[in-house]
């Protein structure tokens, strides 16, 4: 019989129980979703590094990390963190076990028993991570966030938080840029699980677009972990696979009053009274009959087989026909090929002709779904072209990034036992600011934030609504300050809670909103305005200055 609920509605189930070996329900535990994310998913040179700071006493100093990038993905001038539920699962659940300590003990032989012993003990419990908000756009220099704690364990946590952050952020990024450019009005749903980089891309690709921005997934898995709504229609292979009527074995539905027809008979009848110049199909109108008896209240065809607008399009409006008369609404086509612009208002206008010609009001606006390898580019020139498109389905160049492969997170020392540490590069860029800093939004009248203002801690500049701020020779008076860094690790606890995937994907698209359009442009956006105190600028040109030495160019 008919199952009610099928292609394209929406999907949502928390389960608790666990069905992967690799991935975990986050309903169930606060451990990191992916089982690969132990202390062993680093770097070596962060275990030797380590040994060393053992060896030397060291492994207890003070040390302050910040993690950031240096520039804005995709040559645009925003970004959005993403990755920090799993950065703090992660520091919740750090440990080494003996299976750990045994495989460290093969390939550094040379180390003592009471080394091993000592990262046996290890865990974040003296550890302290202040960050930004998840789904806040963010701009380079800006800690994301910072770690504080003893260096044996805080040195150690680099590789792991990169990995946590980067890929994230950027898939985020990559989907919000596509929402931004597709608009408020248009579905996007994420098709890309078969072609990402492995399973724990495609993963990842699914929960952070859906942050980003995206309405659901193809993705099973990501639906399961995360709630995400899953959508789905068929293959054509679905298609290909029918020759003719004689491939179809089940004939019969019920109308929605529970009277039985049969479908085939009565799509026939539609194709008759459709007066049709040229035969489609058989072999597709037996395949869509087939997938409307399957899923009548959500009945969406793949119509570009054979040939979209004389076979595929009309097949599918011949069994919708049929369907209405039973009493179900199909949902539309999917175009996976060809001219989309072009096809996508073909299509329409067959919708409009059927849906007068039968007295179907709602034909008119059943849904175009297209697929096709989209990317931003597509998007943006079918918004100047014109299109009659609902959704899309995007997947390769969405998980794949293709536009930047990777956000380029770093992660350095800024403090040590209470004194400000510096990496300096002859790239400006690579400069690190140096101390343990705040970070504040700062808003003027307009609704939208002007800067963000980098202090050291104890800065004297630090901002208050209404107090005058002297920048680039300019004077701001904030209405608003907001500070972004919170304490969400606090020494062996959880000091914010989790919030969930719907809340923070709201929380990304409210962001959008408040920024101000030029900011957001994919064509040649204006730079956000990072700005630093006067007193943090003083500390930087003191600390190279100390470091540096200085050169005697008179010889």
């Amino acid at each position: 019989m008919a199952d009610a609920d099928g292609p394209f509605v929406v999907k949502r189930h928390r389960s608790k129980t666990h069905i992967a070996p690799q991935w975990k329900s986050q309903s169930k535990t606060s451990a990191p979703t992916n089982n690969f994310v132990t202390p062993l998913l680093n770097d070596l040179y962060q275990i030797t590094m380590a040994y060393s700071y053992w060896q030397q006493g060291r492994q207890d100093l003070h040390a302050v990390f910040d993690l950031y990038f240096r520039k804005n993905p995709f040559g645009g001038e925003i970004t959005m963190f993403a990755g920090l539920d799993e950065v703090i699962r992660h520091v919740s659940n750090f440990h080494f076990t003996r299976e750990h300590i045994d495989y460290l003990k093969e390939i550094l032989p040379h180390c003592p028993a009471e080394f091993f012993d000592w990262l046996l003990s290890l865990n974040c419990s003296k550890v302290k991570i202040y960050a930004i908000p998840e789904g806040t756009l963010v701009f380079p220099r800006l800690p994301l966030i910072r770690v504080e704690g003893p260096i044996g364990v805080t040195q150690m946590l680099e590789t792991t938080l990169l990995t946590l952050v980067n890929y994230p952020s950027l898939v985020a990024t990559n989907a919000l840029r596509h929402r931004i450019v597709a608009g408020q009005n248009s579905t996007l749903f994420e098709f890309g699980l078969r072609r990402a980089q492995g399973p724990d891309g495609g993963i990842s690709a699914s929960k952070y677009s859906y942050m980003g921005g995206f309405d659901g997934t193809s993705n099973v898995l990501a639906g399961h972990l995360f709630g995400i709504p899953v959508k789905g229609t068929h293959a054509h292979s679905y298609v290909t696979s029918f020759t003719d009527v004689s491939d179809l074995r089940v004939r019969e539905l019920k109308d929605v009053n529970g009277k039985v027809f049969d479908l085939w008979e009565m799509v026939q009848e539609v194709y008759k009274q459709a007066d049709l110049v040229t035969q489609t199909n058989q072999g597709e109108l037996a395949a869509f009959t087939a997938y409307a008896v399957s899923f009548p209240n959500t009945f969406l065809a793949l119509v570009d087989s054979y040939d979209t607008l004389k076979s595929g399009v009309i097949n599918f409006l011949t069994v919708a026909v049929a369907l209405h008369r039973l009493g179900y609404k199909a949902n539309g086509i999917r175009l996976d090929s060809g001219d989309l612009s072009y096809l996508s208002k073909e299509t329409r206008k067959l919708f409009v002709k059927w849906g007068e010609k039968f007295q179907i009001d709602y034909f008119a606006k059943l849904n175009i779904v297209a697929s096709n390898d989209i990317n931003e580019r597509t998007l943006s020139s079918l918004q100047q072209q014109g299109h009659e498109i609902d959704t899309f389905g995007i997947g390769t160049n969405l998980v794949t990034c293709e536009a930047q492969p990777a956000l380029g997170c770093v992660y350095k020392l800024v403090e040590i036992e209470g004194k400000p540490r510096i990496k300096l590069s002859q790239d400006m860029a690579k400069v690190t600011l140096p101390s343990r800093k705040s970070i504040y939004r700062i808003w003027g009248n307009a609704q939208h934030p002007i800067l963000d203002l980098i202090t050291t801690q104890n800065d004297p500049d630090h901002p208050e609504p209404g107090k005058r701020i002297q920048k680039k020779r300019a004077y701001i008076t904030p209405t608003r300050v907001e500070p972004l860094l919170k304490l969400y690790w606090n020494e062996g606890q959880v000091a914010e809670d989790f919030h969930s995937l719907d809340d923070i994907r709201s929380y990304a698209l409210t962001q959008v909103k408040i920024m101000r359009e030029d900011h957001l442009r994919t064509m040649n956006p204006t730079p956000y305005k990072i700005s630093v105190t006067s007193a943090l600028f003083k500390l930087l040109y003191d600390l190279w200055s100390e470091e540096v030495p200085i050169e005697d160019i008179s010889q």
